[in-house]
């Protein structure tokens, strides 16, 4: 077998899986009518993000995945579905341990599809090895810190993924484990996975009293780059108020620019008043805001040194001060 991707393609289903299916099924399928295959959905390998799954996230995991639909890149289209999981189950195969030393655990699962005009070129691929790397869409309530057993999302450390520190007389790679499997809600055939042995898409949870917290550096890091990132109705309900707070600030931010361009434009036309205004105005937005700082900043500079601040009070000096008359004489 080969960790983390389809396997054991036979195909036909024994009585025992037929009667799983069957209670998924709408009607009553025979086993000529599907085809089953094995797929290995994740383990507790450190994967290319450096993260990886608890054991305890793994057997939560096996039980969640029951019933779910499998499904395309992560697509969210009802036509991409293409499979079910019937059964699933953790596995410790004897003699495998992981690169930091423990044993080796992964989620195995049974999968069906029915054998439709449709699915034949899918059913080949996967015969043919071509479809087999998979990658599941699901949530944790915790990311902890390998080094230092931190909760990422509640109380963040300095220690970073992918970096070596000596601790108890050895060095250990920094990588954060997922744990406290809040749900599943797919997986996915995809091209290259996160983890080398199956692939991960994360859509993070944390819940707390309050309700489900998200990671947006996580969530939005994925949108940047084209992770697939699977939200649950309330997690993508707090991302669209997330972003429309963003949106009020890019807002401000932005009217502060623009009152920034301006006042440069303006100060520019006073220490240099041959340059047009229509001029500097598009210089000026050829720059970056730390740019324009830069600029209205030389202005200012040149502003205070060629029109000094002057007191509409000023205090007379020494050789204005009228000399004191000698009064003496007529005092009693």
């Amino acid at each position: 077998m080969k960790e983390g991707y389809v396997i054991d393609t036979s195909g036909v289903p024994n009585e025992s899986e037929l009667q799983q299916i069957n209670k998924l099924a709408r009607r009553s399928l025979s086993a000529d009518e599907v085809f089953v295959f094995s797929v290995v959905l994740c383990d507790n390998e450190i994967d290319r993000d450096f993260e990886r799954f608890s054991n305890q996230a793994l057997e939560t995991m096996a039980k969640l995945y029951v019933g779910k639909t499998g499904i395309f890149d992560h697509s969210m289209k009802g036509r991409d579905q293409v499979a079910r999981i019937f059964s699933c189950q953790v596995e410790k195969p004897d003699g495998q341990t992981t690169t930091y030393g423990e044993p080796y655990v992964r989620v195995r699962a049974r999968a069906y599809m029915p054998r439709t005009e449709k699915n034949k070129e899918l059913i080949t691929e996967i015969d043919a090895g071509i479809k087999k790397e998979v990658s599941v869409g699901c949530s944790v309530a915790h990311t902890l810190c390998s080094v230092c057993g931190a909760d990422r999302k509640q109380e963040p450390c300095e220690h970073q993924k992918g970096r070596s520190y000596h601790r108890k007389g050895k060095d250990l790679i920094c990588h954060h484990i997922l744990d406290g499997a809040a749900d599943a809600y797919e997986w996915s055939f995809v091209a290259v996975p996160a983890q080398r042995g199956a692939g991960v898409v994360k859509a993070f949870s944390n819940q707390e009293k309050g309700g489900a917290a998200m990671d947006y550096d996580s969530v939005m890091k994925s949108l940047t780059t084209g992770e697939a990132v699977t939200l649950s109705a309330e997690q993508a309900e707090q991302l669209h108020s997330y972003l429309q707070n963003l949106q009020q600030i890019a807002k401000h931010g932005q009217d502060h620019y623009e009152q920034l361009l301006k006042d440069t434009v303006r100060m520019a036309g006073l220490v240099q008043p041959d340059m047009k205004g229509e001029l500097m105005m598009k210089m000026l937005r050829g720059l970056d805001y730390a740019e324009v700082c830069q600029v209205n900043k030389a202005f200012t500079g040149q502003m205070d040194r060629l029109f000094p601040p002057v007191s509409q009070i000023e205090a007379p000096s020494q050789k204005e001060v009228a000399p004191v008359a000698d009064f003496d004489k007529f005092l009693i």
